[in-house]
């Protein structure tokens, strides 16, 4: 009888055990979600207003596009503290609690909406990657609708800086051993060619591995635009072996910062690593465009705006447009 008791208590420890793993896991299963809404769990549905009406995980919360919602549109950086409280609060979206963020399967929004919970002090947030694609392909119930009305709810937010660099401490960690940069971005970006700040360039030292490797099929995106496939399931996660392999090179016990143009597509790849056990993972908030712009910034494959360039075709297309509005004009006349 006293060994059985031993046996019971060991088994319960063991599922208590489990349990507290599996709310700590970054990147989690559609099984995972199902048995997770039987307890309640607070889910955050981060895509735009018109996709949450089309379908949506039953009581799943939202403020829209997230990324819009919580950021400045022109700076692309996270609105103040107090701002973001407003807009989650209204919505009843508390970053203390225990929460599942998701979205369209492969994109970067439901790790945004992970980074920016964990920036404002949550703790136990997970991505549900394959998101509203994969419920609905198990056959699992889903609502329509607008978002229904919610208690809103007072926070106090506070940034928690330990998950973040800015500028000038990425500037500062450049040479250092200690620290590893990956480089979100697509090649065209990191190499200068196609420029989004004052400059184009890379971050010195950092090495540049496109967020979308993650995916089983990198290309899915592309395919999706030229319509050589119907579907995004190409953008499901790599096996978990062939994204130690595309990692491979990087110390999962170094500082590692990733960055991109505006930290969007690197809270993907920081989720990853982080999945991966990297044990120091920050994002570059500002990245790129911050970056970019700071014109005493050392930078790789520097290459200049061209302003002028680009004056000239906007004149050219204003040429082009009183052109045509003449035409109109004239057309319009009568006989």
């Amino acid at each position: 009888m006293f060994n059985y008791s031993l046996r019971k208590l060991g088994l319960a420890l063991g599922l208590l055990g489990l349990t507290g793993m599996a709310s700590a896991q970054v990147i989690v299963s559609t099984a995972y979600v199902q048995e997770a809404l039987k307890r309640n769990v607070q889910v955050w549905d981060v895509r735009a207003d018109k996709d949450y009406a089309k379908a949506h995980l039953t009581g799943a919360l939202t403020i829209g596009d997230a990324a819009t919602a919580l950021r400045d549109a022109n700076a692309e950086d996270f609105l103040k503290p107090e701002d973001v409280a407003k807009v989650l609060g209204a919505a009843g979206i508390d970053p203390a609690k225990e929460t599942i963020v998701y979205g369209t399967r492969g994109t970067w929004n439901p790790y945004f909406g992970r980074y920016a919970l964990r920036y404002f002090g949550g703790s136990k947030v997970s991505v549900y990657h394959d998101g509203l694609e994969a419920w609905q392909a198990a056959g699992l119930p889903v609502e329509t609708g607008a978002a229904k009305a919610t208690t809103p709810i007072k926070l106090t937010l506070k940034a928690n800086p330990s998950l973040a660099v800015s500028t000038q401490e990425v500037i500062d960690r450049l040479n250092r051993s200690d620290v590893q940069i990956v480089d979100a971005r697509t090649p065209k970006e990191f190499a200068g060619a196609d420029i989004r700040a004052l400059r184009g360039g890379n971050i010195p030292g950092s090495v540049n591995i496109p967020y979308e490797m993650n995916w089983s099929d990198p290309e899915t995106m592309s395919k999706l635009a030229r319509k050589v496939v119907t579907d995004n399931s190409g953008m499901v996660l790599k096996a978990n072996d062939d994204l130690k392999a595309l990692y491979a090179k990087l110390d999962p016990n170094k500082e590692t910062v990733v960055y991109c143009q505006s930290g969007a597509r690197a809270s993907e790849t920081a989720g990853v690593l982080e999945q991966l056990g990297f044990k120091n993972v920050k994002v570059y908030d500002s990245s790129w465009l911050a970056y970019g712009n700071k014109l005493d910034a050392p930078a790789n494959n520097a290459t200049v705006f061209n302003v002028g360039a680009l004056n000239g075709r906007i004149a050219g297309m204003q040429a082009r447009i009183e052109t045509l509005e003449k035409e109109l004009t004239a057309a319009k006349k009568p006989n």
